[in-house]
This record gives C-alpha cells, structure tokens and sequence, in this order.
C-alpha cells in the first residue's frame, strides 16, 4: 500500500506532470520530423559520399558536379551570354533578386503607410506573392512574351523594338526575364513585413526629429531604417532561402532552357535524379544546397544575437 501511495506522488508530482505533458504534445511532432526530415536528410547526405555498392567516394560526386559546365561555366561570365552554370545563375538571383525586392517592399510599405486605399493596394500587390509559384511561371512567361506579353507591347511602344520579342526564348534575356518575374511575386513578401515593422515606431521618433528640423528624407534615413534593421534581417535571410531553392518558377517556365541559359541548382538536381538517374550526384547537389542553406541560418542566427 505504501509503494502504491509513492508510486502515485511520482506520478502526480509536477515536474514529471509536466515532462508527461510535454512528451504526450511534442512526441508526434518529433516523430514525423525525424521520420520526414532528418532522415532522408542523413540518407541524402551518405548517398552523395558512397557508390551504388556503398563504398565510400569521398568528394567524388562533389568533384564532378561542380566540374560540370552545368553546374559552374565561369568562363562565359560576365563577358559572355548564359549559360553560365546552375550555381552562378543562383548567385546571379540572389545579386539582382535580393536588393530589388527589398528595396521595392521597404518603398512600397513607406508610400503606402498612410496613403488612401493602402489595404486594397497592398492586397493586389500581395496577390503575386500568394499565387502558386507554378502558376507564377506560366504567368512570367506570357508577361514576356512577344505576342500576349503586356511587358513586350511596352517595350515596344515606347520605341525598343529590339526587346519586344519573347525573353523566354533567348540566352540573353531568359534569365533576367525569370528574376524579374520573381521580383514581382516576391515584393509583397518584403512590403507586408516591413508595413508591419512600421507599425510599431513610435511617431514620437518623427515627431521630435521634425521639430529639430530633420526632412523626410533624413528622418527615413536615421530613424526609419535602423529601426527596421531586425525586419531586413528576416526579409533577406527568407529571401536567400528561397532564391537557393527555386525551382517551380523555371521548370514552368523555361525548364532550364534556353540552351541552359536558366538553370538553377534545384532543377539541375531534378535533372540528374529523375532523367538521368544518376541518384548520387543528385545527393551531392542537394548537400550542396543543404550546406548554403545551414549557412545562411548560422549568419542569421548570430546576426540577431548581436
């Protein structure tokens, strides 16, 4: 009777209450991620260091990979036209993509901060950040297309007709058609961060910066921006995550073509594990991509600790 009477104590004390708690909602959730995520996760990683027998290669996948013209071409950039390998291409992106819509969404959340209708604006233009992103590809490749293309009909009207032909379908504007395309579905992202960001600045900042006679400008400069230094952080790590793996905008819309004037670090593992079933460099390249995306979450993680 004495054990029985201990043996309930232990169970109803609070701490191991809690710990039962804690396995009984967490468990489940852990279950499935070490199932669905950490697993395959360690399987893809041997697979890109081992042979169809298991031998261990070393670097071997590696080597190949980023010896493939495929993958790094250097020789033609920047002098000459893509291709110029999946992982400068992504460079490319994250060089053009990154600025362009963080700088677009801080822009648009400021002049749409207190301005007439800004909840309907901001709607329409979070409309491409929420539309599917195979969606998004079919769409990008008729904006710039020479006979639907809104973007192409512009171009030509205002006297380029060099440009008013289908990007798509040249190694010189394939390329830069897709990154602005994706400048488009991503801006919202920026703009509703960083309108929630605003929000929280007290108006005594500007306020006291007006009566010490600080333009607009100024008051952007010296209070706006360092203030929103924690929401730039998160819209440019989330904006690298998801430059390193596109993937659905350009098999929709160009495939990696023309020529591979498009191709992406995502597609290209795409590529060698389901058309040319070779599984271990497919491995190699999605280690590839595992070991940017670690290191983009290592820098913001320290970034936000300072």
């Amino acid at each position: 009777m004495a054990r029985m009477m201990q043996r309930r104590r232990i169970w109803h004390h609070p701490r191991v209450r809690d710990g039962l708690a804690f396995i009984m909602f967490t468990g489940p959730a852990l279950v499935l991620i070490v199932l669905f995520i950490i697993l395959p996760a360690v399987q893809t990683i041997v697979l890109s260091f081992t042979d169809d027998t298991g031998a261990f290669v070393g670097l071997r996948y590696f080597r190949e990979v980023l010896a493939n013209p495929d993958t790094w071409n250097i020789r033609r950039f920047p002098p000459g036209i893509p291709p110029w390998g999946s992982l400068v291409h992504n460079a490319v992106w994250i060089l053009v993509h990154l600025p362009l819509s963080v700088a677009l969404g801080l822009i648009l959340a400021v002049v749409l901060d207190k301005a007439w209708g800004a909840t309907v604006l901001k709607s329409i233009i979070f409309l491409g950040m929420v539309t599917p992103m195979i969606i998004g590809g079919v769409i990008i490749r008729f904006l710039f297309d020479e006979n639907a293309g809104i973007i192409t009909a512009i171009l030509r009207g205002i006297g380029l007709e060099a440009l008013g032909r289908t990007w798509t379908a040249y190694p010189e504007t394939a390329l830069v058609a897709l990154i602005l395309g994706s400048v488009w579905l991503w801006v919202g992202f920026s703009m509703i961060l960083y309108s929630a960001g605003l929000a929280t600045i007290p108006r005594e900042y500007y306020e006291a910066a007006a009566v010490d006679g600080a333009g607009p400008l100024q008051q952007f400069w010296h209070i706006t921006i360092p203030a929103l230094r924690p929401v730039t952080l998160v819209i440019v790590a989330m904006t690298i995550l998801w430059e390193l793996k596109i993937f659905d905008i350009v098999y929709t819309a160009t495939l990696g073509g023309p020529g591979g004037a498009t191709m992406v670090l995502a597609l290209q593992m795409y590529f060698y594990a389901f058309r040319a079933l070779q599984f271990n460099h497919a491995a190699a390249v999605a280690t590839l991509l595992s070991l940017f995306t670690f290191i983009v979450g290592l820098w913001f993680t320290r970034t936000m600790r300072t």
